[in-house]
């Protein structure tokens, strides 16, 4: 137990020392916010970009087990990128995956875009759609090294936000939020 313990408290120390966010980080006024959170966003994403934010297209996905069988109404999140903003933000994957069958069962989920360049987080919360069959196999043959034979499993979703928060970290430590309520 000594060497676990010895362990734990130099990974605490370590932890500790890292650096939570860079020193420059940009201003946030939520007061000058527009009204179309889209826009918001898309001013975010373009400012990550400009930032050198090798993905920021990437999203953490947390979608919900069902509610009985092995895991039971656990939530599960991983990695995804972002494909679109029409009808809604779009991701894609297999029905038959875990997120697929998840999202089958209990079709809300959380979406959370990272950009630690900036730090700045963008969350939300909403129904999620499966989109047309034609739309998914678009995707599915516009996916890089995409194997050229149709994918029958393959689903394009869209989540369709009825919270979006924007949140930016402050040196101050006082970060400030700004959040949508929409109509869903």
């Amino acid at each position: 137990m000594g060497r676990l313990a010895d362990v734990n408290d130099t990974l605490r120390a370590r932890l500790r020392a890292l650096p939570d966010f860079p020193d420059d980080l940009p201003v946030f006024d939520p007061s000058a916010a527009p009204a179309d959170p889209v826009e918001l966003f898309l001013s975010w994403f373009e400012a990550a970009l400009a930032a050198g934010e090798r993905q920021p297209h990437a999203f953490s996905l947390a979608t919900v087990g069902a509610s009985t069988g092995t895991g039971a109404g656990a939530p599960s999140s991983r990695m995804l990128i972002l494909k679109d903003l029409d009808d809604g933000w779009q991701f894609a994957t297999a029905r038959t995956s875990r997120k697929g069958r998840e999202l089958a069962a209990n079709p809300q989920a959380a979406m959370n875009f990272y950009w630690s360049r900036l730090g700045r987080q963008v969350r939300l919360v909403g129904p999620v759609v499966e989109l047309s069959a034609e739309a998914s196999a678009r995707d599915w043959s516009e996916r890089p090294a995409a194997d050229s034979a149709p994918n029958p499993a393959w689903q394009l979703y869209a989540l369709r936000p009825t919270e979006i928060e924007f949140w930016q970290a402050s040196p101050d430590r006082r970060h400030i939020r700004h959040r949508y309520d929409l109509p869903g």
